[in-house]
């Protein structure tokens, strides 16, 4: 008997109190009694879907090739027609028919009919085509490798819930065939990230998840205990700081493809848990990482799409190089109609005259930026790479070599969203300490996204960076790019949820 897609949404209920999930654990118990294992060990699978689909996609209705084929994977649809039952599974490739017949068969077909939708099989037999034209296997045996207790989502009405398919991504990648397709483009996109500073002969590194102070970035971080030393632990908000000490040590090239923590709010942009991937350079200057930058993600475009424009929400994107390069301050001038730069008297008010907030603590550069990042980076479509940020918003940026109240820094946008982040590093072991000395009377003041003064780090730094260029591309954002996803969660298979209860 063929079942219809069903979810059963109380999973804290028992399986035997639901009529369809009883009605599995009976057939389980069937199973077993009559000496059959509904989860037996292992399968050899010769043949996947597709492959067999390219073999014989011109085959005419009602051929029979005398190719015989073996394949596997979940019950997808399950009809039967008197002598003919016919079932649809779904491999790692695509989907292909399993047809069984009682004079292939015998009683087995009686077996094959009492499968359901979900249920795991391997199959073995010939490559025809029914007479209406559709490819399947000519099932000469089967066997039913895992028998899935709970019903799959309704064929057409089902997972489409955004917080049960976040949660239940297991489901998501059965059902949703787009969901599938993200998940293998994402995987595509990091090989080819990896790939492409590999061949500027980069050498990719790991450096510490936990650490007893969390530098890099202007983060609040997560705190743990470690019980066997004693003492409070971060984990990372960034690789930058470890990664520049390898750039001290003589690695004059290296990056990290890695995950990052920091505890902030969720929302369409922002995961708690993300991927970062952080690259530095001696002797590189911003201006060649910006050239880097564009050559890489347009490369990456060229490697999972096959081509540099995208369509991003419905509007066309255009990642071929290069892009247009132009500083914060005259970006918000031009937005606002007022110049910046140097910053005027009466900032603050100037930026209330125009909708944003400040916090009267805040410097003038602290106010620039909160004015771009409302006025301007949403207006932003096509790639520009926002260049020379202000001093006291770059603690790690060098400044800038014609103007030392700005930095050597850049931030890429795309589509409203910043994408990269980039510096001229600060190498100067003196300025770098008074930085970190701002950023701690900060932190004290109450800025918990404010740098620690980290020791270590200037120590190594004491003994002399060589002039470097470094790069962070935020990965999670680059997939929801060149995938069209327009919400974070959609692009990491287990995003960080409230727990249920």
């Amino acid at each position: 008997m063929s079942e219809e897609f069903t979810d059963v949404e109380d999973d804290r209920s028992g399986l035997a109190d639901h009529p369809l999930t009883a009605n599995r654990l009976e057939k389980v118990e069937h199973l077993r009694a009559g000496g059959r294992e509904p989860y037996p060990v292992g399968f050899q699978r010769a043949d996947l879907a597709a492959d067999v689909r390219s073999r014989h996609a011109d085959l005419e209705p009602g051929a029979a090739t005398g190719e015989q084929v073996t394949v596997a994977g979940r019950i997808m649809l399950h009809r039967s027609f008197g002598k003919l039952v016919f079932a649809t599974i779904q491999d790692p490739t695509g989907r292909i028919q399993l047809m069984a017949t009682r004079d292939e068969l015998g009683d087995g077909v009686a077996e094959f009919e009492d499968l359901d939708v979900g249920d795991t099989i391997g199959a073995a037999g010939e490559v025809v085509t029914t007479r209406k034209g559709e490819l399947s296997v000519k099932v000469s045996e089967f066997t039913l490798l895992a028998k899935g207790l709970r019903p799959l989502p309704e064929k057409w009405h089902g997972l489409t819930d955004i917080e049960t398919r976040s949660r239940r991504r297991y489901l998501d990648l059965i059902v949703n065939e787009d969901s599938m397709r993200v998940a293998r483009a994402r995987a595509r996109i990091l090989s080819a990230l990896r790939h492409e500073f590999e061949a500027r002969g980069y050498v990719e590194v790991e450096t510490p998840v936990l650490a007893t102070q969390a530098g890099g970035a202007l983060a609040k971080p997560f705190e743990t205990h470690h019980n066997a030393l004693g003492v409070d632990m971060y984990m990372r908000i960034a690789t930058e700081l470890p990664l520049k000490m390898l750039i001290v040590g003589g690695m004059d090239k290296v990056f990290e493809l890695g995950r990052i923590f920091r505890n902030e709010g969720i929302d369409a942009t922002h995961n708690p848990e993300f991927t970062m991937l952080e690259s530095y350079e001696a002797f590189a200057d911003y201006h060649s990482i910006a050239e880097l930058t564009e050559e890489v993600i347009a490369a990456v475009a060229m490697a999972v799409l096959g081509e540099t424009t995208v369509t991003y929400g419905g509007r066309d994107l255009d990642l071929a190089p290069p892009y247009r390069r132009a500083r914060m301050v005259d970006l918000l001038a031009e937005r606002i109609g007022i110049e910046v730069w140097p910053p005027p008297d009466g900032l603050a008010s100037i930026a209330a005259e125009h909708g944003v907030e400040v916090n009267s603590a805040w410097s003038d550069g602290k106010i620039i930026e909160a004015m771009f990042e409302e006025l301007v980076e949403p207006t932003i479509w096509d790639p520009v790479f926002v260049l020379d940020h202000p001093v006291d918003v770059s603690p790690l940026a060098r400044r800038h070599r014609d103007d030392d109240g700005l930095t050597e820094r850049f931030e890429l946008f795309i589509a409203g969203s910043e994408y990269a982040n980039a510096y001229s590093e600060l190498n100067d072991p003196i300025d770098q300490r008074a930085r970190f000395t701002s950023q701690a009377a900060a932190r004290a003041a109450g800025d918990e996204e404010a740098h620690m003064v980290d020791e270590a780090f200037l120590r190594a730094l004491e003994y002399g960076m060589p002039p470097t260029g470094g790069l962070g591309i935020g990965v999670d954002r680059l997939v929801m790019l060149l995938t069209d996803q327009h919400h974070i969660r959609d692009v990491i298979l287990f995003p960080t949820m409230r727990p249920e209860d």
